[in-house]
């Protein structure tokens, strides 16, 4: 392992010395054997931005998830969650990958806030996963579960991180799968919210920044509709899973996760905002859906796709009921909130995440709908990814995700226009390569580092035009576990050896690092 380690040294010092020539680099800083490091003078294309781009006091950090970096799965207390079971099942995860280890976050938290600090960064906005902190969801605590998440909060406060923290990423403890089906069990709001307070009560001191749910749409599409994603439920038409009604399911999920995020926001609000003086609310993520003509068919079936995205939960933590859109094409299956429920979830956010990576042209199917019920099914829209022959944007490596930096400015603006111009954070955005790139490919990662300038230009000009954003996560900080891709797919700025596990920043890291100068 020691040779594979040197050789790949070796080979960055070949490769640095390649990439500044090409690149005009102006500089470079020496490499040791615990970095590889390269400090550019005006070496790369910011598209003319600096912090000064931006309104005083705007953060710039990365993004990443428990499940996804810490390792650790099954040590140290920590219960399994509903992707333990998943991912050990073969022909699940690519090449049967499993997150027992992924890139051991547990273990390098040093290391990976070091190389946050060098690359200028101001925040990290990490996950804390339920079933390491009570390993069957309630009950008994897992002390070193906890002590875990001091040691990273102090760590990052030593060294000027400031700490975002998310409370859910995707992983219900299983024993709570097991007892009353997770999400899909009213005791879930109860449950989640005695596990929100103990961490307000617990890290609250010095986490000032506090996200409740990561994608909940995701959550319930992925786990409830199409049964791609653990727990795997779906109807039997739609995906052949062999349990679930993705007529139903995904809107209990959903309305029960709305209800854990108002709850936990209501306990912080009601008994540590005040003394602690922090802020709390929910990450959405947003596809930006553009009509695929001027036609008002396909406008309306674009907007239906907004409403059935992000205002599936947008719309009734702002407004305290769900898209009109949805009430109809939903019907009698779509959940109700009663008077004493609207009036705990409408307003129940300070600020609001949003996950934003793609965008895709939207027109009014021509075909009869199928008669089967299912959250995909109610939208009643076609998707489209080309028009007149012209692709949307370049498709990355996942075959979701298209590069459209436009689709960013009209989708923050949307949020502006719609929702009442709240305060955002966009709290995801990047995009990925395959991880059989060569290692040169993998390194020098132009496509990303234009991708972050288109986007973050975009970001720039929402801003300009009145959007309230104040801060912006890139995801991610790390190659790591890609859930179904495994480490088939890499969306970090920094490369992992996954075999060594040695961290060598990208050229993406550099460029972040050179617009992100405090001396500008």
């Amino acid at each position: 392992m020691k040779k594979k380690a040197y050789a790949v040294r070796a080979f960055v010092v070949f490769l640095v010395c390649n990439f500044a020539h090409s690149a005009k680099i102006a500089c470079i800083e020496g490499y040791d054997t615990e970095n590889a490091r390269i400090a550019c003078n005006d070496g790369f294309d910011t598209a003319g931005l600096t912090r000064k781009s931006f309104p005083d006091g705007f953060v710039f950090g990365t993004a990443t998830s428990a499940y996804q970096v810490e390792g650790m799965a099954n040590k140290d207390g920590r219960g399994p969650c509903i992707w333990d079971v998943y991912v050990h099942t073969p022909g699940n995860i690519a090449n049967n990958a499993t997150a027992d280890v992924t890139v051991d976050q547990y273990h390098r938290y040093k290391e990976d806030i070091d190389l946050m600090k060098k690359l200028n960064f101001d925040a990290y906005r990490f996950s804390i996963s339920w079933s390491r902190i009570f390993p069957q969801g309630a009950g008994r605590v897992n002390w070193k579960g906890v002590a875990y998440y001091n040691r990273l909060i102090d760590y990052m406060l030593e060294q000027g991180i400031t700490p975002y923290a998310n409370l859910y990423h995707y992983d219900m403890p299983l024993a709570l799968h097991e007892r009353y089906g997770g999400l899909l069990g009213r005791q879930v709001v109860k449950d989640y919210a005695d596990f929100a307070e103990f961490c307000f009560k617990t890290f609250g001191d010095r986490v000032k920044n506090w996200y409740t749910f990561n994608e909940p749409r995701v959550i319930a599409a992925l786990g409830f509709d199409s049964g791609i994603n653990p727990p795997s439920r779906c109807s039997k038409e739609v995906n052949n899973c062999t349990e679930g009604d993705s007529g139903t399911e995904p809107y209990t999920a959903a309305h029960n996760m709305i209800l854990s995020h108002a709850s936990a926001v209501q306990r912080y609000r009601e008994n540590y905002q005040q003394a602690q003086k922090g802020k709390i609310g929910i990450l959405l993520d947003f596809v930006w859906y553009e009509p695929h003509s001027r036609s008002k068919a396909d406008n309306y079936a674009a907007q239906r796709a907004r409403d059935f995205h992000i205002g599936w939960f947008l719309h009734p933590l702002t407004y305290g009921e769900y898209p009109r859109t949805m009430q109809e094409n939903v019907g009698e299956r779509l959940p109700k909130f009663t008077p004493e429920e609207v009036a705990m979830v409408k307003g129940s956010y300070d600020y609001l995440g949003v996950n934003q990576y793609t965008s895709y042209y939207m027109f009014d199917p021509p075909w009869p709908q199928s008669n089967i019920s299912s959250y995909a099914n109610d939208w009643d829209v076609g998707y489209a990814y080309d028009r007149n022959g012209v692709p949307i944007g370049r498709r990355a490596n996942s075959g979701w995700l298209y590069i459209v930096p436009w689709g960013l400015y009209n989708a923050l603006m949307y949020v502006k226009e719609r929702y009442g111009n709240p305060t955002v954070m966009l709290s995801e955005n990047g995009m990925d390569n395959p991880s059989n790139y060569t290692l040169t490919h993998l390194l020098h990662d132009t496509t990303r580092i234009n991708y972050y300038r288109d986007y973050i230009s975009q970001l720039k000009k929402a801003i300009d035009d009145g959007a309230n954003v104040t801060g912006y996560f890139a995801w991610s900080l790390l190659d790591n576990f890609e859930w179904l891709l495994g480490y088939t797919a890499r969306f970090g700025i920094t490369y992992v050896d996954f075999d060594t596990l040695q961290r060598i920043p990208k050229m993406s890291a550099y460029w972040f690092k050179q617009l992100l100068q405090r001396d500008q």
